[in-house]
């Protein structure tokens, strides 16, 4: 499997990738393939069914209403967030979707988005069936979808032959698929974690588009905690009522600051708080984030980076070795596990990202790459079986503050790692497996669906019909 950074770092709408990004990109793929093969003009109905994870979480997560959009022909990084309630009104007020933005077929919500919980795809907990049917009720085209995480979207077909010679993969001068080769190919190269996939993404892309790219993502993160700490409402939406404190917590440290008050010696930790609670806040409300690598765990490495930002030395030169040394990290779970809560609970989302902020921020504060695996172990043994139990299904308890604490333990992961001379005894390549093994082991309502832990322990006050 070839791996770009470019593919972990992608910008999309909240709450989730793999819930909401993926399907979107999915029902796109799908509308795209129906106009590329001229089949669109006799559509006259299409259904859309999620399954597993999908369907449980599927209306807390806004799978239903991206369905909708990506049909529509909208793409999750281009589409805005004050766009996007208006396209699924005017499917479900006038009755009618205009698939692909060009040709409209009748529209019925209630019976052509279907959520089914309570059965799987064979390939992956969120499976996603799109059909096309002619006036004549006649199947014209189906796909089946899977979004495995990240808003990664992947065919049926083209998960079967993942692996195979069906695949081909991108010759690179650096290749590696574990930490244990990661780290061969930097003492044989005598190059840095970031320069090693710079050099591999340069199979890819060019250098500008590399560093441009990168800055974008960069400068989506940096616009995401603004309108994070910047929103006038006072709750998210969903049932749970779940009190903003961002903008909150910003007055409050940016009025200690005026006042001098600045002596706590855990000052750069309430920073650090507030980056992540900016943008997991703003995730959940449906807004612009980036994946990193996923829209649940979106605030660890901006919050990272933030404190990177705001407290040490930083240019434009090191955000984007951040950004590449945990690409390079982050490519290790997609290649020998997964980013996906339905698949592995929440340690494949926030573990992950721990794990590539720490590794990241070791590396740009002067870290060897032996440090850096070293920090990136540590981000993710300490996450390691954490259950993805999202109350009312959807993306904000425990998910944002899980965000906060997660940014603290990579810096933290970081400090240690230099502490040292990056010798310890559990590898990246070992926490990484542990992960893939208790995912499997971890029964399904502790992944996703809302209907283990948490989710089912805290009561819930929904409102009457």
């Amino acid at each position: 499997m070839t791996l770009s950074v470019l593919d972990l770092f992608s910008i999309g709408l909240g709450p989730s990738s793999s819930h909401t990004v993926g399907p979107m990109r999915a029902a796109r793929l799908f509308a795209r393939g129906l106009a590329e093969d001229k089949t669109l003009p006799e559509v006259a109905r299409i259904k859309a069914v999620l399954y597993g994870s999908l369907g449980a979480t599927g209306e807390g997560h806004g799978s239903d209403n991206a369905v909708i959009m990506g049909l529509a022909g909208r793409d999750p990084e281009t589409i805005g967030a004050e766009e996007a309630p208006q396209v699924v009104a005017e499917a479900v007020n006038t009755g009618l979707l205009a698939l692909d933005g060009t040709h409209e077929v009748s529209f019925n919500k209630g019976e052509d988005v279907v959520l089914n919980g309570w059965e799987s795809l064979p390939g992956h907990p969120n499976g996603l069936r799109i059909t096309a049917y002619a006036a004549d009720d006649s199947v014209l085209a189906e796909e089946d979808y899977y979004s495995v995480g990240g808003g990664f979207v992947v065919t049926a077909q083209a998960l079967d032959q993942a692996g195979t010679d069906a695949e081909p993969e991108i010759p690179e001068p650096h290749p590696f698929s574990t930490g244990a080769e990661l780290l061969q190919r930097c003492r044989e190269s005598g190059l840095s974690i970031a320069e090693v996939m710079h050099a591999n993404e340069l199979t890819r892309h060019t250098d500008e588009e590399i560093r441009t790219s990168l800055l974008a993502v960069w400068a989506v993160m940096q616009e995401c905690v603004e309108n994070g700490c910047s929103r006038s409402e006072e709750v998210l939406p969903g049932v749970l009522l779940a009190k903003r404190r961002a903008p909150g917590l910003r007055r409050r440290l940016r009025e200690q600051e005026a006042a001098g008050d600045t002596k706590d010696t855990l000052w750069a930790m309430e920073w650090v708080n507030l980056f992540a609670l900016a943008v997991n806040e703003e995730n959940a409300s449906g807004g612009r984030v980036v994946t990193a690598p996923t829209n649940g765990a979106a605030g660890i490495i901006p919050a990272v980076l933030h404190y990177f930002d705001m407290f040490r030395d930083c240019d434009d030169d090191r955000v984007v070795e951040f950004l590449l040394t945990a690409g390079a990290i982050g490519t290790l779970f997609k290649r020998n596990a997964s980013i996906s809560g339905a698949e592995v609970g929440c340690q494949g989302e926030v573990g992950s990202a721990c794990s590539m902020a720490a590794g990241a921020l070791c590396a740009v504060l002067g870290g060897t790459p032996e440090q850096v695996e070293n920090a990136a172990e540590i981000g993710l043994e300490h996450n390691l079986g954490l259950t993805c139990d999202p109350i009312a299904g959807l993306v904000q308890i425990p998910c944002i503050e899980r965000n906060a604490i997660a940014s603290v333990k990579a810096i933290n992961a970081a400090r240690l790692s230099l502490a040292g001379d990056g010798t310890h005894r559990v590898s990246l390549d070992e926490a990484i497996m542990t992960m893939r093994d208790t995912g499997r082991d971890m029964m399904s309502k502790y992944k996703e669906t809302s209907r283990g832990g948490l989710a089912v322990n805290v009561a819930v006050n929904l409102p009457e019909c």
